[in-house]
């Protein structure tokens, strides 16, 4: 299956009086690059979460959001005055042990962690146990599980897209492939012809100089080998949309072989035909690298 690199999912869980919300975007990257941005108290448990992300996603910049709201529904906050000693304590040590000034003001207490608790009776939960980190953990796969269908989603559009467009590279394939004998027989056939103009009778024509002139320009126009690795390339390609596995770096690879062998073959030979296949095989190459720049 063919993924996309873009991708939305979102799931929430409760905790106490809280609703945690998780929300996971990827876009394009290079890499597998994982941005994680929660409450700070949290932040022992990111290596958890990050290794459950990289069980999903192989590829792309995944940033996930994980907020803590309060619900509507819970009761009012409720202060906690244990935590209120605590720091009116400490700011007095601190005037008086290192002569510091200034005074705790109302607004600067409010806003300090743990001041405040959910009022609605719910039992205190475990804030930093196994209970929090498989609640976590829990509720980040399931919306990286929704990223991933919006990214198989995508991705099967992107590789019918590419398929699509790679069967028009082959039919232009088979289309140079018949045009190639006639090359040399007709550069010969005008070769000819030139020379049979410019005869005067001041010159004899040289059967032997001629043969070695046409056999010199088949040698330089033989298109051979590249339609044959342009051949080659083409099934690998096919074989990668259908085996599963991360393609993106893989495509891109094969897409700078196939211009590549498309460029050689437009300088090799020089003919009409022949010469606006391979700008339309470019014109195609490059949509298909276009597409493949989204994929995983």
């Amino acid at each position: 299956m063919s993924f996309s690199m873009t991708g939305y999912g979102q799931s929430s869980r409760h905790l106490g009086g809280s609703k945690i919300v998780f929300e996971v975007k990827s876009v394009n990257h290079r890499y597998c690059e994982i941005v994680v941005r929660m409450p700070r108290e949290w932040n022992g448990f990111e290596d958890a979460l990050r290794r459950k992300v990289q069980q999903y996603v192989k590829r792309g910049r995944i940033d996930v959001f994980i907020n803590r709201e309060h619900e509507e529904n819970a009761g009012g906050p409720v202060l906690n005055r244990p935590v209120v000693k605590a720091y009116l304590a400490a700011a007095e040590a601190l005037k008086k042990e290192f002569g510091v000034g200034g005074e705790l003001d109302l607004p600067t207490i409010m806003s300090l962690p743990g001041v405040l608790e959910s009022g609605d009776g719910s039992p205190d939960l475990p804030e930093n146990g196994e209970f929090l980190q498989e609640l976590l953990v829990g509720g980040l796969e399931e919306s990286v599980r929704a990223l991933v269908e919006m990214r198989a989603r995508e991705g099967r559009y992107l590789a019918a897209d590419i398929a699509e467009r790679l069967s028009r590279l082959e039919e232009l394939l088979s289309e140079m492939t018949g045009l190639a004998p006639a090359v040399v027989l007709e550069y010969r056939d005008k070769l000819r012809q030139r020379l049979a103009e410019l005869q005067d009778g001041t010159f004899p024509f040289d059967d032997q100089k001629f043969g070695m002139e046409v056999a010199v320009f088949a040698d330089r126009s033989n298109i051979e080998e590249e339609l044959t690795r342009l051949r080659s390339h083409f099934e690998q390609c096919r074989n990668l949309l259908g085996s599963g596995e991360p393609m993106g770096r893989k495509l891109d690879f094969l897409i700078q072989e196939m211009n590549r062998e498309t460029n050689t073959i437009g300088s090799k030979c020089n003919h009409l035909g022949i010469a606006g296949r391979v700008l339309e095989m470019k014109a195609e190459l490059e949509k298909i690298r276009e597409q493949a720049a989204n994929l995983e």
